[in-house]
């Protein structure tokens, strides 16, 4: 069985996009999806990285060619669900601790399923702890629990650790992907990764 690492954080829109169609992947073929939860923003500092609107600022054309880049990935794929979510930049920190949060009380993948609704399906300010706790509870979470964990030294910790952990293994962006060893970066190189499932059934 073929394992792919999937790097993720709900900053990014591309994130949701590729869990929507990593989710039909694992579905199938026989393969292990396994969720890392890092922090985009430790990731981007780390690696003097930048958002691609940041980065590209001011370049003709360029942010206008990824939106109707992104709107083929979300018609081929029919992800028609996504709404771009009118607060972003949302500085993912909490929500993601929350992610360690799940994974460390066997949730994570549900956990990831629901927030990413929150964020961009029915796009809110989930950087506002008062949003995130409405959000978990409309969930069906344990909210308070959940907000604690968020505060939790060991969950901060383990964040703090992914995202190195990421970085040292090559990691500049969100989403990225390992097939084995070997890594791919971006929504657009999931074809080649189901091309080495494909070949591999």
């Amino acid at each position: 069985m073929k394992k792919i690492d999937f790097y993720f954080d709900f900053a990014s829109p591309n994130a949701y996009l590729s869990h929507k169609v990593m989710q039909t992947i694992k579905q199938k073929y026989d393969v292990e999806l396994k969720y890392t939860p890092v922090l985009l923003g430790g990731i981007f500092k780390a690696t003097n990285n930048k958002p691609p609107m940041e980065q590209f600022f001011g370049v003709l054309n360029k942010n206008e060619y990824q939106s109707i880049e992104m709107q083929r990935f979300i018609e081929r794929h029919d992800l028609q669900s996504f709404q771009m979510n009118p607060h972003f930049p949302v500085i993912s920190l909490q929500i993601i601790r929350g992610a360690v949060a799940a994974e460390m009380d066997g949730y994570l993948e549900e956990y990831i399923d629901k927030v990413l609704v929150h964020m961009w399906e029915e796009p809110k300010k989930m950087d506002d702890p008062e949003v995130i706790k409405a959000a978990f509870e409309e969930s069906g979470f344990d909210s308070e629990k959940l907000m604690a964990q968020m505060q939790d030294p060991d969950v901060k910790a383990k964040l703090i650790s992914n995202t190195e952990e990421a970085v040292k293994k090559g990691v500049f962006g969100i989403p990225t992907f390992f097939v084995d060893d070997e890594m791919y970066f971006g929504k657009d190189t999931i074809w080649m990764i189901e091309e080495i499932l494909a070949e591999t059934q």
